[in-house]
């Protein structure tokens, strides 16, 4: 008899919990199981009541004034001791950059396999779970199957979409857990000066890439952005060579699932497309006609990105105010 049996669903980001329940859910269903959400935090029993209602069946929560900011030793403590408990036949992790580690170390203290940034899960007739992932540098997909329970995925943020709202509400099982002591302590926590919404969550993205020679440029990129209600990102030279970011989108960066992606000047090198692939509309504005960004674009215009795009600006201007 299988000993291991249910989905599991943790991310200390919210957001992107919801958003794994929603395909926990889809999975769980097929195989006449439950999904349980895990909630670990401070005063965060409001997270774990939501996440009752949009999917889980259960929700384990971890309610500890240690857990308030998120400290790996703590964090994996807690999941290692719930695993070992209940034994979750597969657990889904958010892939934020504390997530993969945490999935990671877990994986490690369970002598089990775990399969990063997974793009897409799914069942085989047999009712095995298998994962597909980006991998050399977005120019293959994986095909993976784990070899032995639990099984282990991190998620990326926007991967799947979160259920609709729903009044029949999961069980709410508190649960108290003996946490680790860290073996490093936080001295303070300084804010970053960040755009209103993180580029992830964006409907819309206006992208800069090389084709900005000058800083001054980006104003056109910003004003566009402005019009539409956007977010503005960057190919990876204007934040690593360039400075002029301290973020960028791509493989090594941000993964971005908008409805909309505009690339002004973005030539649209492997590792850029692995990062934009899941955009629904891609528009792509290059001054080279043999960009390779014009190949996965949806709509594509070859121009000067200094005319095209105070054009575009005005055109959407005088749509709105009408």
């Amino acid at each position: 008899m299988n000993e291991y049996k249910g989905i599991w669903a943790f991310s200390e980001d919210h957001s992107l919990l919801l958003e794994i329940l929603g395909k926990g859910r889809e999975i769980a269903d097929k195989l006449e199981t439950e999904v349980t959400a895990i909630v670990l935090g401070h005063n965060v029993k409001e997270k774990a009541e939501e996440a009752a209602t949009y999917g889980a069946d259960k929700v384990y929560l971890i309610d500890n004034p240690l857990l308030e900011s998120f400290q790996s030793e703590r964090y994996l403590s807690a999941l290692t001791s719930l695993t070992f408990r209940y034994k979750p036949e597969t657990f889904l992790i958010g892939s934020t950059k504390d997530g993969k580690a945490l999935a990671a170390r877990l994986a490690t203290r369970l002598n089990t396999g775990c399969i990063t940034d997974c793009i897409q899960l799914e069942l085989t007739d047999e009712k095995k779970l298998v994962a597909k992932k980006i991998v050399y540098g977005g120019k293959g997909i994986a095909t993976i199957l784990w070899q032995v329970k639990p099984q282990i995925a991190t998620i990326p943020l926007r991967t799947f979409t979160k259920l609709e709202f729903r009044e029949k509400k999961g069980q709410i099982i508190q649960l108290d857990v003996e946490l680790e002591e860290p073996k490093t302590r936080r001295l303070t926590v300084r804010p970053l000066e960040v755009s209103r919404i993180r580029v992830e969550e964006a409907e819309i993205i206006v992208s800069c890439g090389r084709g900005f020679e000058k800083k001054e440029d980006l104003a056109l990129a910003e004003e566009l952005a402005k019009v539409l209600n956007a977010q503005v990102g960057c190919s990876r030279p204007l934040a690593e060579d360039r400075k002029w970011f301290t973020e960028w989108i791509g493989l090594s960066g941000h993964k971005v699932k908008p409805k909309l992606y505009i690339a002004l000047g973005i030539s649209g090198v492997i590792q850029h497309v692995a990062g934009i692939r899941d955009s629904k509309v891609i528009v792509a504005i290059n001054k080279d006609e043999n960009a390779p960004i014009f190949e996965i674009a949806d709509y594509a215009i070859v121009g000067d990105i200094h005319e095209i795009v105070p054009a575009l600006i005005k055109a959407f201007q005088k749509c709105l105010q009408k």
